[in-house]
């Protein structure tokens, strides 16, 4: 393949390769010169031009394949327009003696079509140039267009269209014969050739004035004509070229009115065109009236589905502001083709219509127009409907005038109503929380209409208003509440009106259905409402028999709709309901029995419908409430479900008896039965299967008429993947809802509400806008069908032969239903639990002849299911003889026949066998299999053939995998093949090629990476394939390519294409095609996962070329789906509307105009993965994006709450970029067809904002570390926090939802807290907002008028206590920061600069003084709530201890939900109460409080504290109070702790922790904690999980901090209880010994606190420095790098150090001596490992946390008893050991710090003398420590040990200090001698040297009187050697002169001490005299001259006394 990739045709490698692969060659040749003629030089290209057209036309005649053609003759044209165009007219008159020749053979039909495409292609490209030679080639294309066949006609209409484009108005001359010509084939028996004319013809429009003037009718007829018998293509194609025409009549376009003067269309007269079209059809009237009956048959649909969308077509290509100017005129036009009889002549018939127009107004007013417009469009459909419901009142109150036409008009507008009203709903819906002006604005009255609708005569427009109703409670939830309650209070009004009772019904049965999709639900009452209105229905319909069956309906229809409120609310009315269940139906047999006899036709019709509709509720409480199913309760419903199940025998006698219209309501009943029955375990129905079998066979084979056996169960029973076998009706398209129509044999397409009222409140399947429910037969039979497919398997096998004798009824409407339901019942029992075989060989046998002979019916579908259910039943046998055996007899059939019907049934029936058995199944049978499959493909004459069997191959290419890899090579030549020759109008080959290559690509997997010659092959075998099917004209074809490019790139993306494969997807989302939308956005969602930035760049390289490309047809709208520009060639480059915002754009604009689930969530995770890839570095751009999106909620003129709530988050969010904030949008003066985000749209956008504020976050502090952007940005941000105070105003309103009431708290108090605000009257004004909430909750329960379940009103306060919570945390913690921050010494204003790190201006109290007032009242509601989560917290067998009316907040009705709402609040309540009561010390009583708050509420005070009543609330004494406060915080504490979930956020961890750690702070909680001591260890042991659990530091911070509350709670019981005990000794001599451990020592785990705190410690210490445990650095993983502690470690490290050395205080003697040797451990190996030495000296906080807690051990008073003493020195002696042990350094280990273990070392010597005196070795180790110290080079080091020294060498106790002195003494005087020579050159260094004179001068005082002189002798002449003389003191360095005026300072201060040895000194040395003398002068000449400047030096001599007494 690397050959072809040359300019010139590279022709000798082409004569080498064999025959078949040369077509692959060329055409890959071709492919590379299509890529490179643009690229290449032009010289380059001159050069070889003349041999490139030579090789190029030599190829025209080597009859070329469809896509080679194409490609040819685009890089033919492609040539001349880059090099020279002198040739062209030769090359073009080759051609045409081509398409002249007559030579008609096969052969050469291939050599003739490419002389076409070539001349198509030269004048699209060339255009006017070639404008001479145009007349003779038209004529020519026109003349050989008369006696082509249907390629070459499809063909020659391409290139002509082509031609047109090219030459524009120039061509006006041909146009008339054009038109002629083409406008015959437009009913053409090929519709390859009808798209291809459709085509042409549209093009030819856009110049030829006379189409859309003169013979504008003449075309409507002509595609009236052209819509019969037409397939999906035809009708896109055909539609298109309708409405487009029908627009261009009304508005031509500019240019061409100019040149010619026309009389335009009138709108009337052009909708007045296509309504006949609608209504009539293309043939006369005649032919359509009989042919009703027959399923299928009417002419009229196809037509009917095809003008439908040119009406869309027709508006859209007029565009949204056209619309909204002419919406009036175009709704009443619209409405009145649903009531013209012609439309409604059946029902059936009617209900078509009615979808038809239904999508007419979906497609147009949806998606066209903006919000605005839509609410206008909205009010304009109210006023419709209200003028029709005049109407409807008129007749209906004219009783006199007995006139038929008014009956009429009632059923005319029933349809009319129906449309109307769902499109509102629809629209409301869309408009979401938008729509609220509609609602709200009393001019429109939209209620008031709608609900009057419900007293329509009609059933269908009662649903259909019931529907509306529905549709705008769920777009704005506040309405459901009030909506319910209006209509029962009209129920009760209206109880005699039939209409009123059916009407109000359905409305309050559809709110109800709508209450799941609002998450604030509705009041409990309101369900006790609804029962009883349905009980007094049943209870009073046996009076009046006018109501008795509206009433009975109704009464069922509302409990059926209570059913979907879920268990939490039928629980409490289930007893009432099974009671009604019992009574509906007679108790027993006998009764049975006796009611035949009874009753008139209208009795029994009532009963009917009543046991109906009681089944009905059934079956509403068996789906909605499965968690309520117990088996008691199964129980009593079989009673009632068997009774019926017996009656269903009895019926048929009884419709004998009374009539047939019973027959409807026997129906329903039995509808109901199948449907319920199907719901329950098929085991508690076992009793009666033999009974049921009988009545479901029966169902489908005995059935009066063979028009009823229609099922919608078709498409569920051929597989989806098998739609390419079927045509277009199976596949999914945006025009579904109407295409279902065409469906042959099936109801689909018919459903609508009033064939089943129950559908009102159930759930909507997905995918649909409006529940549409089958017709009653229909659903009779799809429910009989599904249940015996669940019953089938449970069945004993005897039974299963009622099969066999079904077969007897043997016409063509029952094998249809009986494959359909052996396929299912065999699924059933495939899947069954039971793994049951079919049964019996002659079950079997009757099933194989059914399916044998189904798969040679003539009729696809049977085929289809056949194949299917064959595959099933081998599934199910498994027996490899069954399975060989049903192989080989399709391979014999296969073999032998030649008729296209066996054929394809039995290829597909080898797939099928494939599918379902699997690759190892079925694999001795692959060979031949596909070897078959791969012959018949390659039948050329059977284009369904070739389908069939390509269909199948690809099945079992999927289904056998890695087996498959040895066909790989000639399945792959065969498909390239067959792509490079089928004709391009056999779509459905080309499809199933697609599939074929795709499961080819999936099989051969992660090899295609690979470099081996046999595998590059094959991936460039799988490129190609995959471009020549993406070059397809049809979009399925497409999508299959795309689906293969897309698991290439899964296996190999480093083959594919990128740059080529983007732009071309882009062009694809706004392919008019739903499936290949969905396959662009699904291969885009693939390829964002990974490389997310290189699609975004390719995507924005198309936007550029596309501006280069064209700049015409610019006004099109490009967000109309289906409507491309003026041609589809041209779409390539306009079609795409990639802005400058890129794909990114582009995917947010699909995403307003998409209703398809799937290809929605597609688009929101491509987003979500290029903005979680790139939105961090593209900040800018991705916020810019969805401002824009946002923005479109501020031009709404009414913003509501809810929208304003959503901008102020962007807002207060958005602080890194307040500019574009204030930037309004300039652009939106241009008038753009664009219409402004939806509201789904915008709500998405928000989210985005969430997840890249999230993304930011977490990248770079930066963008949101406040003190940063303060810095960064002082520009204005008040303004913008003004802005959040108003943009939350509305937010708190009286009537505003409890979720958003909670999220406004949430912002409310995020950004009170964040320290962001700066000015008082902002804070006061958001501060008001809350309290003004705060009053909301103190109302107590049930004061407020209530909207919304309880749990609502639970959420909101909760939500308004925590907000409240955490403002006081905050608050608190300024405060406390305050407080410990000093004082400014001068209250200066102006000094604001240095302050805006802190908090603004703000003073530190401001905020607590706003909370302060409301304290008394929080207080006592935080308590209450607490109280409340504690009991909900508690394990489901103590539910008896729960109140039985609810808690504070929460009734016992909405538990199950209120506990999610206190899971999220608790926590900040919690640190706020332990917070509270600290801060007043638990001083205060409830009773305190509740006098604070005023009289009147006194009452909730008691209701919220459950007491019984306002006095009791003062029995409890204070004490009780405060340990009850205690219990609850801790329990609640305890109780999460114990077990945070993962999913907790880490927020109320550590909430949690530090309410713990400041409840401890309070000196009462401390006494309660250490008092029992039980709690300590609980909450010990609980926290020491906890950090099992979570592994960060800062929760093991907080967790050390609780632990030294606890501990430190101990010591503080202890010493109190010590100090008593001291008192009491003074009398009594004998000692009790306190603290753990007691006598013996020992420490019981569990029961010990000591322990439990030594646990946790030790586990914070191993997790931060494993090398302390000894199993873990023994460890093989473990590595024994020493690396540095982080900060947080380190902080941690030092924490539990010092609580170690807590510890000991809390046991007694013998109980330190039990856990001592631990902790001297511990402290001393950290010490070791710690202390390094570091640059700055600095000691780590580790070291000094654990050299504070050798001194607080070692001087431990208690453990010194007589029992201890031996113990105790081992341990002081070992524990020094091993620390000079650890000071030694080694080779291997970083420097050890030599100060901290000095310090260490004389902390023993200091404190622990008695115990280490005259240990040998310990001494000289301790005094080599020193010697290496003072010998040290570090001066630092030095001046420390000094300092030391002279605390040892002062130690009282001589005998320590003596050898000591003795030992260093003479070092240290070496040291300071040598100074002199050496003088210090830094501060550093001076500090040593005068610290080392401090250890002499100490000496000196420490000497007896008579060695005085000898130790001044040593000290005084040191002192005067640093002297310096008067010259050298000006050149000495400053540290130099310091040393100097030391020296002298000490002089003068040692000489008046001592002055006998002074002077003794002095006089034996006369030369230090003279010195001393004149330095004594210089200085004093110096002070004279400096005294004038300064005051005097203060005295140096005090410091050192002053160190002396401090140090230690």
């Amino acid at each position: 393949m690397e050959l072809a990739h040359s300019l010139l045709l590279n022709e000798e490698a082409l004569a080498q390769i064999t025959e078949a692969k040369r077509p692959v060659f060329i055409f890959e040749w071709l492919r590379f010169l299509d890529k490179v003629l643009v690229a290449a030089n032009k010289t380059d290209v001159k050069e070889k031009q003349k041999k490139l057209v030579e090789q190029l036309t030599g190829l025209i005649s080597s009859s070329p394949g469809p896509p080679t053609r194409k490609l040819l003759a685009k890089n033919l044209a492609a040539l001349y327009s880059i090099g020279d165009t002198f040739t062209v007219f030769q090359t073009l008159d080759k051609c045409n003696d081509i398409i002249r020749n007559k030579d008609d053979t096969a052969a050469y039909l291939p050599t003739k079509l490419a002389a076409v495409a070539c001349v198509g292609a030269f004048y699209e490209k060339m255009g006017r140039m070639l404008g001479s030679a145009f007349p003779e080639t038209v004529n020519n294309l026109l003349k050989s267009l008369k006696n082509a066949e249907s390629q070459g006609r499809s063909e020659i209409l391409m290139s002509l269209q082509k031609v047109l484009n090219g030459l524009g108005g120039a061509a006006a001359s041909s146009h008339r014969d054009i038109y002629k010509n083409a406008r015959s084939l437009l009913t053409d028996r090929s519709m390859a050739v009808r798209c291809a004319v459709a085509k042409c013809l549209l093009e030819l429009q856009n110049e030829a004035v006379f189409m859309w003037t003169a013979e504008l009718e003449n075309i409507a007829t002509l595609c009236f004509k052209a819509l019969e018998n037409s397939n999906y293509g035809v009708r896109v194609s055909v539609a298109k070229l309708l409405g487009t025409v029908m627009a261009t009549a009304l508005m031509p376009k500019q240019a061409t009115v100019m040149r010619q003067n026309v009389k335009r269309a009138t709108l009337d007269e052009v909708l007045e065109l296509m309504a006949t079209g609608f209504l009539r059809g293309g043939s006369g009237f005649l032919k359509s009236g009989g042919e009703m009956l027959k399923v299928g048959g009417s002419v009229n649909r196809e037509v009917r589905v095809g003008v439908t969308q040119a009406y869309v077509v027709f508006v859209t290509t007029l565009g949204g502001q056209w619309l909204e100017r002419s919406f009036a005129t175009f709704l009443s036009h619209v409405l009145d083709l649903v009531s013209h009889p012609r439309a409604t002549q059946t029902h059936v018939e009617a209900v078509y219509s009615r979808r038809c127009v239904s999508f007419i107004l979906r497609a147009t007013v949806g998606s066209l127009l903006g919000e605005k417009a839509q609410i206008a469009a909205a009010k304009e459909i109210c006023q419709a409907i209200g003028k029709q419901m005049k109407a409807v009142e008129a007749v209906v109150n004219d009783t006199s005038s007995e006139n038929k036409s008014g009956a009429a008009d009632i059923a005319a507008s029933q349809h009319v109503m129906v449309c109307a009203l769902q499109e509102l709903g629809s629209l409301v819906q869309s408009l979401n929380a938008t729509a609220s002006p509609l609602i709200q604005e009393a001019s429109i009255g939209l209620l008031e209409i709608v609900t009057s609708v419900l007293l329509h005569p009609s059933i269908a427009a009662r649903l259909a208003a019931a529907w509306c109703l529905r549709c705008v409670a769920v777009a704005l939830p506040f309405q459901l509440t009030p909506f319910l309650d209006r209509c029962a209070e009209r129920l009760n009004n209206l109880k005699t009106s039939p209409e009123a009772v059916s009407g109000y019904s359905f409305a309050m049965a559809a709110l109800l259905g709508g209450v799941h999709q609002c998450p604030l639900g509705i009041p409990h009452s309101k369900g006790k409402m609804v029962v009883s209105i349905a009980e007094d229905l049943l209870r009073t319909a046996a009076q009046n028999s006018r109501l008795s069956l509206q009433r009975t309906q109704a009464g069922w229809l509302l409990l059926g709709a209570l059913m979907t409120l879920g268990p939490s609310v039928v629980r409490y009315h289930l007893p009432k309901m099974l009671l009604l269940w019992r009574n509906v139906f007679p108790r027993s047999l006998k009764e049975l029995e006796a009611e035949k006899a009874r009753g008139d036709s209208f009795t029994w019709q009532v009963t009917l419908e009543g046991r109906a509709g009681a089944l009905c509720a059934m079956r509403s409480f068996v789906a909605h409430c499965p968690e309520l199913l117990t088996e008691d309760v199964i129980r009593k419903l079989m009673t009632p479900i068997e009774c019926a199940m017996t009656m269903m025998s009895h019926i048929p006698s009884v419709i004998k008896a009374h009539g047939a219209h019973l027959k409807a309501s026997a129906a329903m009943v039995r509808l109901r039965l199948y449907d319920i029955l199907a719901l329950l375990p098929p085991k508690t129905y076992e009793g009666s299967f033999n009974a049921l079998l009988r009545e479901l066979v029966a169902e489908f084979t005995l059935t009066d008429n063979s028009a009823n056996t229609t099922t919608s169960l078709l498409r569920s029973l051929c597989h989806y993947d098998d739609s390419v076998l079927l045509g277009s009706w199976l596949q999914e398209t945006d025009h579904k809802s109407i295409e279902d129509q065409l469906q042959p044999n099936s109801a689909s397409g018919s459903g609508a509400l009033e064939h089943d009222p129950s559908s009102i409140y159930l759930r909507i399947p997905a995918g649909e806008a409006v529940p549409g429910p089958l017709p009653l037969g229909v659903s009779v039979i799809d429910a009989s069908v599904a249940l015996f497919g669940v019953v089938f398997p449970h069945v004993s096998y005897k039974h299963r032969l009622v099969l066999s004798y079904s077969e007897l009824h043997n016409d063509l409407s029952t094998p249809l239903i009986l494959v359909l339901l052996l396929r299912l019942h065999i699924v059933a029992g495939g899947l069954a639990e039971n793994k049951s075989t079919l049964g019996p060989e002659e079950v079997r046998k009757s099933a194989l002849t059914l399916v044998m002979g189904a798969l040679d019916n003539p009729n696809p579908i049977l085929r289809c299911a056949a194949g299917e259910a064959l595959g099933r039943m081998a599934q199910v046998v498994g027996e490899a003889t069954f399975i060989a055996r049903m192989a080989q007899y399709s391979f014999d059939k296969l073999k032998s026949a030649r008729d296209v019907v066996s054929r394809t049934g039995h290829s597909l029936a080898l797939g099928c066998l494939h599918r379902y058995v699997g690759g190892i199944g079925s694999g001795q049978h692959l060979k031949t299999s596909v070897s078959i499959l791969l012959a018949l493909a390659q039948d050329g004459t059977s284009p369904e053939v070739q389908t069939w069997s390509l269909h199948s191959l690809a099945l079992i290419v999927d289904s056998s995998g890695p087996m498959y890899r040895g066909y790989v090579e000639p399945t792959l030549s065969l498909v390239l093949t067959l792509l490079l020759t089928v004709p391009p109008s056999h779509t459905e080959v080309h499809q199933c090629l697609g599939r074929c290559l795709g499961a080819i690509i999936t099989t051969v997997g992660p090899e295609l990476q690979g470099n081996g010659a046999t595998i590059s092959t094959i991936r460039s075998s799988c490129l190609v394939g995959c471009a020549i099917t993406q070059d397809h004209s049809d979009s399925l074809v497409q999508a299959a390519a795309i689906s293969c490019l897309q698991q290439l790139h899964m296996f190999a993306p480093r083959h594919v294409n990128l740059s080529s494969l983007v732009p071309s997807l882009c062009v694809h989302l706004c392919s008019s095609h739903l499936l290949l939308r969905r396959a662009a956005v699904a291969c885009l969602r693939q390829l964002a996962q990974r490389e997310a930035a290189e699609v975004c760049e390719y995507a924005m390289s198309l936007a550029k070329n596309a501006g280069d490309k064209e700049s015409s047809g610019g006004h099109v709208n490009p967000f109309a789906p289906g409507v491309s520009c003026r041609s589809d060639i041209h779409c390539r480059h306009q079609g795409v509307n990639i802005t400058e915002t890129g794909l990114e754009g582009l995917l947010f604009g699909m995403l307003d105009r998409e209703t398809d689930r799937k290809l929605c969530s597609d688009i929101h995770d491509t987003l979500g993965h290029m903005l979680s890839s790139l939105a961090v570095e593209k900040l800018s751009h991705w916020l810019m994006l969805c401002k824009d999106v946002l923005a479109a909620s501020s031009d709404m003129s009414t913003a509501t709450p809810l929208s304003s709530g959503k901008d102020e988050e962007s807002e207060k969010k958005d602080e890194m970029d307040d500019d574009t904030m204030f930037t309004t949008l300039g652009e939106e003066d241009k008038s753009k067809p664009f219409v402004a985000p939806r509201w789904a749209t915008r709500v998405f956008a928000a989210d985005c904002l969430c997840r890249i504020i999230h993304l930011c976050e977490n990248a770079d502090q930066a963008h949101f570390d406040l003190a940063m952007a303060r810095s960064a940005k002082l520009r204005n941000p008040k303004s913008k926090f003004k802005s959040v105070g108003a943009a939350l105003r509305p937010a708190f309103s009286q009537d505003t939802p409890s979720d958003i009431i909670a999220k406004a708290c949430q912002v409310c108090s995020t950004w009170i807290g964040s320290g962001v605000v700066s000015d008082l009257n902002d804070l006061r004004r958001v501060h008001n907002l809350l309290v003004s909430s705060l009053d909301k909750v103190q109302a107590g329960k049930g004061s407020s008028s209530q909207l919304y379940r309880e749990s609502a009103t639970t959420m909101e306060k909760l939500a308004v206590l925590k907000a409240w919570a955490e403002v006081y945390v905050v608050a608190m913690n300024i405060k406390k920061e305050a407080e410990s921050k000093p004082k400014r010494g001068s209250k200066a204003t102006d000094d604001e600069d240095e302050d805006l790190g802190a908090l603004g201006e703000l003073p530190a109290d401001s905020l607590i003084t706003l909370v302060q007032p409301e304290l008394p009242t929080l207080s006592r509601l935080w308590l209450a709530a607490l109280k409340d989560y504690a009991l909900l917290t508690l394990p489901a067998e103590f539910a008896s201890q729960l109140p039985p009316d609810g808690g504070a907040f929460y009734t016992p009705e909405t538990i199950d939900t209120a506990r999610l709402h206190y899971r999220n609040s608790w926590a900040p309540v919690l640190h706020a109460v332990a917070l509270w009561l600290n801060s007043t010390g638990f001083a205060c009583s409830e009773s305190t409080e509740a006098a604070a708050v005023s009289s009147s509420q006194k009452r909730s005070t008691a209701v919220s504290l459950n007491q019984a009543s306002g006095t009791a609330a003062s029995a409890k004494s204070l004490p009780e109070i405060n340990t009850d406060r205690m219990h609850l915080i801790l329990g609640v504490s305890i109780q999460f702790l114990c077990s945070p979930r993962p999913e907790e956020p880490i927020e109320h961890v550590t909430a949690c922790l530090q309410a713990l750690h400041t409840l401890l702070d309070s000196p009462y909680a401390r006494s309660h904690i250490a008092e029992d001591q039980l709690i300590g260890v609980e909450l010990l042991s609980v926290l020491h999980r906890l950090l099992l659990t979570w592994n960060l530091s800062s929760i093991q911070l907080l967790v050390t901090g609780v632990v030294q509350q606890i501990v430190r709670a101990a010591q503080d019981y202890l010493q109190d209880k010590r100090s008593v005990l001291n008192e009491d000794d003074m009398e009594k001599e004998s000692c009790v010994v306190l603290g753990e451990g007691g006598d013996s020592g020992g420490l019981i785990p569990g029961k010990s606190l000591v322990f439990a705190t030594m646990e946790l410690l030790m586990f914070i210490l191993v997790r931060h420095m494993p090398q302390l445990s000894t199993k873990m650095s023994d460890s093989p993983t473990h590595l024994s790098t020493k690396t540095q502690l982080s900060e947080e470690s380190a902080r941690l490290v030092a924490a539990t150090v010092t609580i170690l050395s807590d510890l000991p205080s809390l046991c007694s003697p013998a109980g330190c001596m039990t856990i001592l040797p631990t902790i001297l451990f511990l402290i001393a190996r950290i010490l070791k490992d710690t202390a390094i030495k570091s640059v700055d000296n600095q000691v780590p906080l580790p070291v000094s946390a654990a050299l504070q807690g050798i001194k607080s051990i070692v001087t431990l008073s208690m453990a010194k008893t007589e029992e201890t003493q031996k113990q105790w020195t081992a341990l002081i002696r070992s524990t020094l050991a091993c620390i000079l042990e650890y000071s030694q350094p080694e080779d291997s280990m970083p420097v050890p710090d030599e100060v901290s273990m000095l310090t260490a070392i004389a902390l023993f010597l200091w404190s622990a003398s008695s115990e280490i005196i005259g240990v040998q070795s310990l001494q000289s180790g301790c005094m080599s420590r020193f010697k290496n110290a003072l010998n040290s080079c570090d001066p630092w080091v030095q001046a420390k040990c000094y300092q030391l020294l002279l605390s040892v060498f002062q130690h009282s106790n001589r005998a320590l200090s003596t050898p000591y002195i003795h030992s260093l003494a003479p070092i240290v005087v070496e040291k300071l001698k040598a100074v002199e020579r050496n003088r210090p050159a830094s501060n550093t260094e001076l500090l040593a040297v005068q610290e080392g004179i401090k250890v002499l001068e100490t000496l000196v005082a420490l000497g007896e009187e008579q060695n005085r002189v000898q130790l001044l002798a040593l000290l005084v002449p040191t002192l005067i050697s640093y002297l310096l003389d008067e010259n050298s003191f000006a050149s000495a360095s400053s540290a130099s002169k310091d040393l100097h005026e030391f020296a002298l300072q000490n002089l003068m201060h040692i000489g008046p001490l001592y002055p006998h040895a002074f002077k003794a000194v002095m006089g034996a040395a006369p030369e230090l005299k003279v010195r001393l003398e004149t330095a004594v002068r210089a200085s004093q000449a110096s002070k004279a001259k400096a005294a004038a400047r300064q005051p005097a030096p203060t005295i140096h001599s005090t410091p050192t006394i002053k160190l002396k007494t401090s140090f230690f």
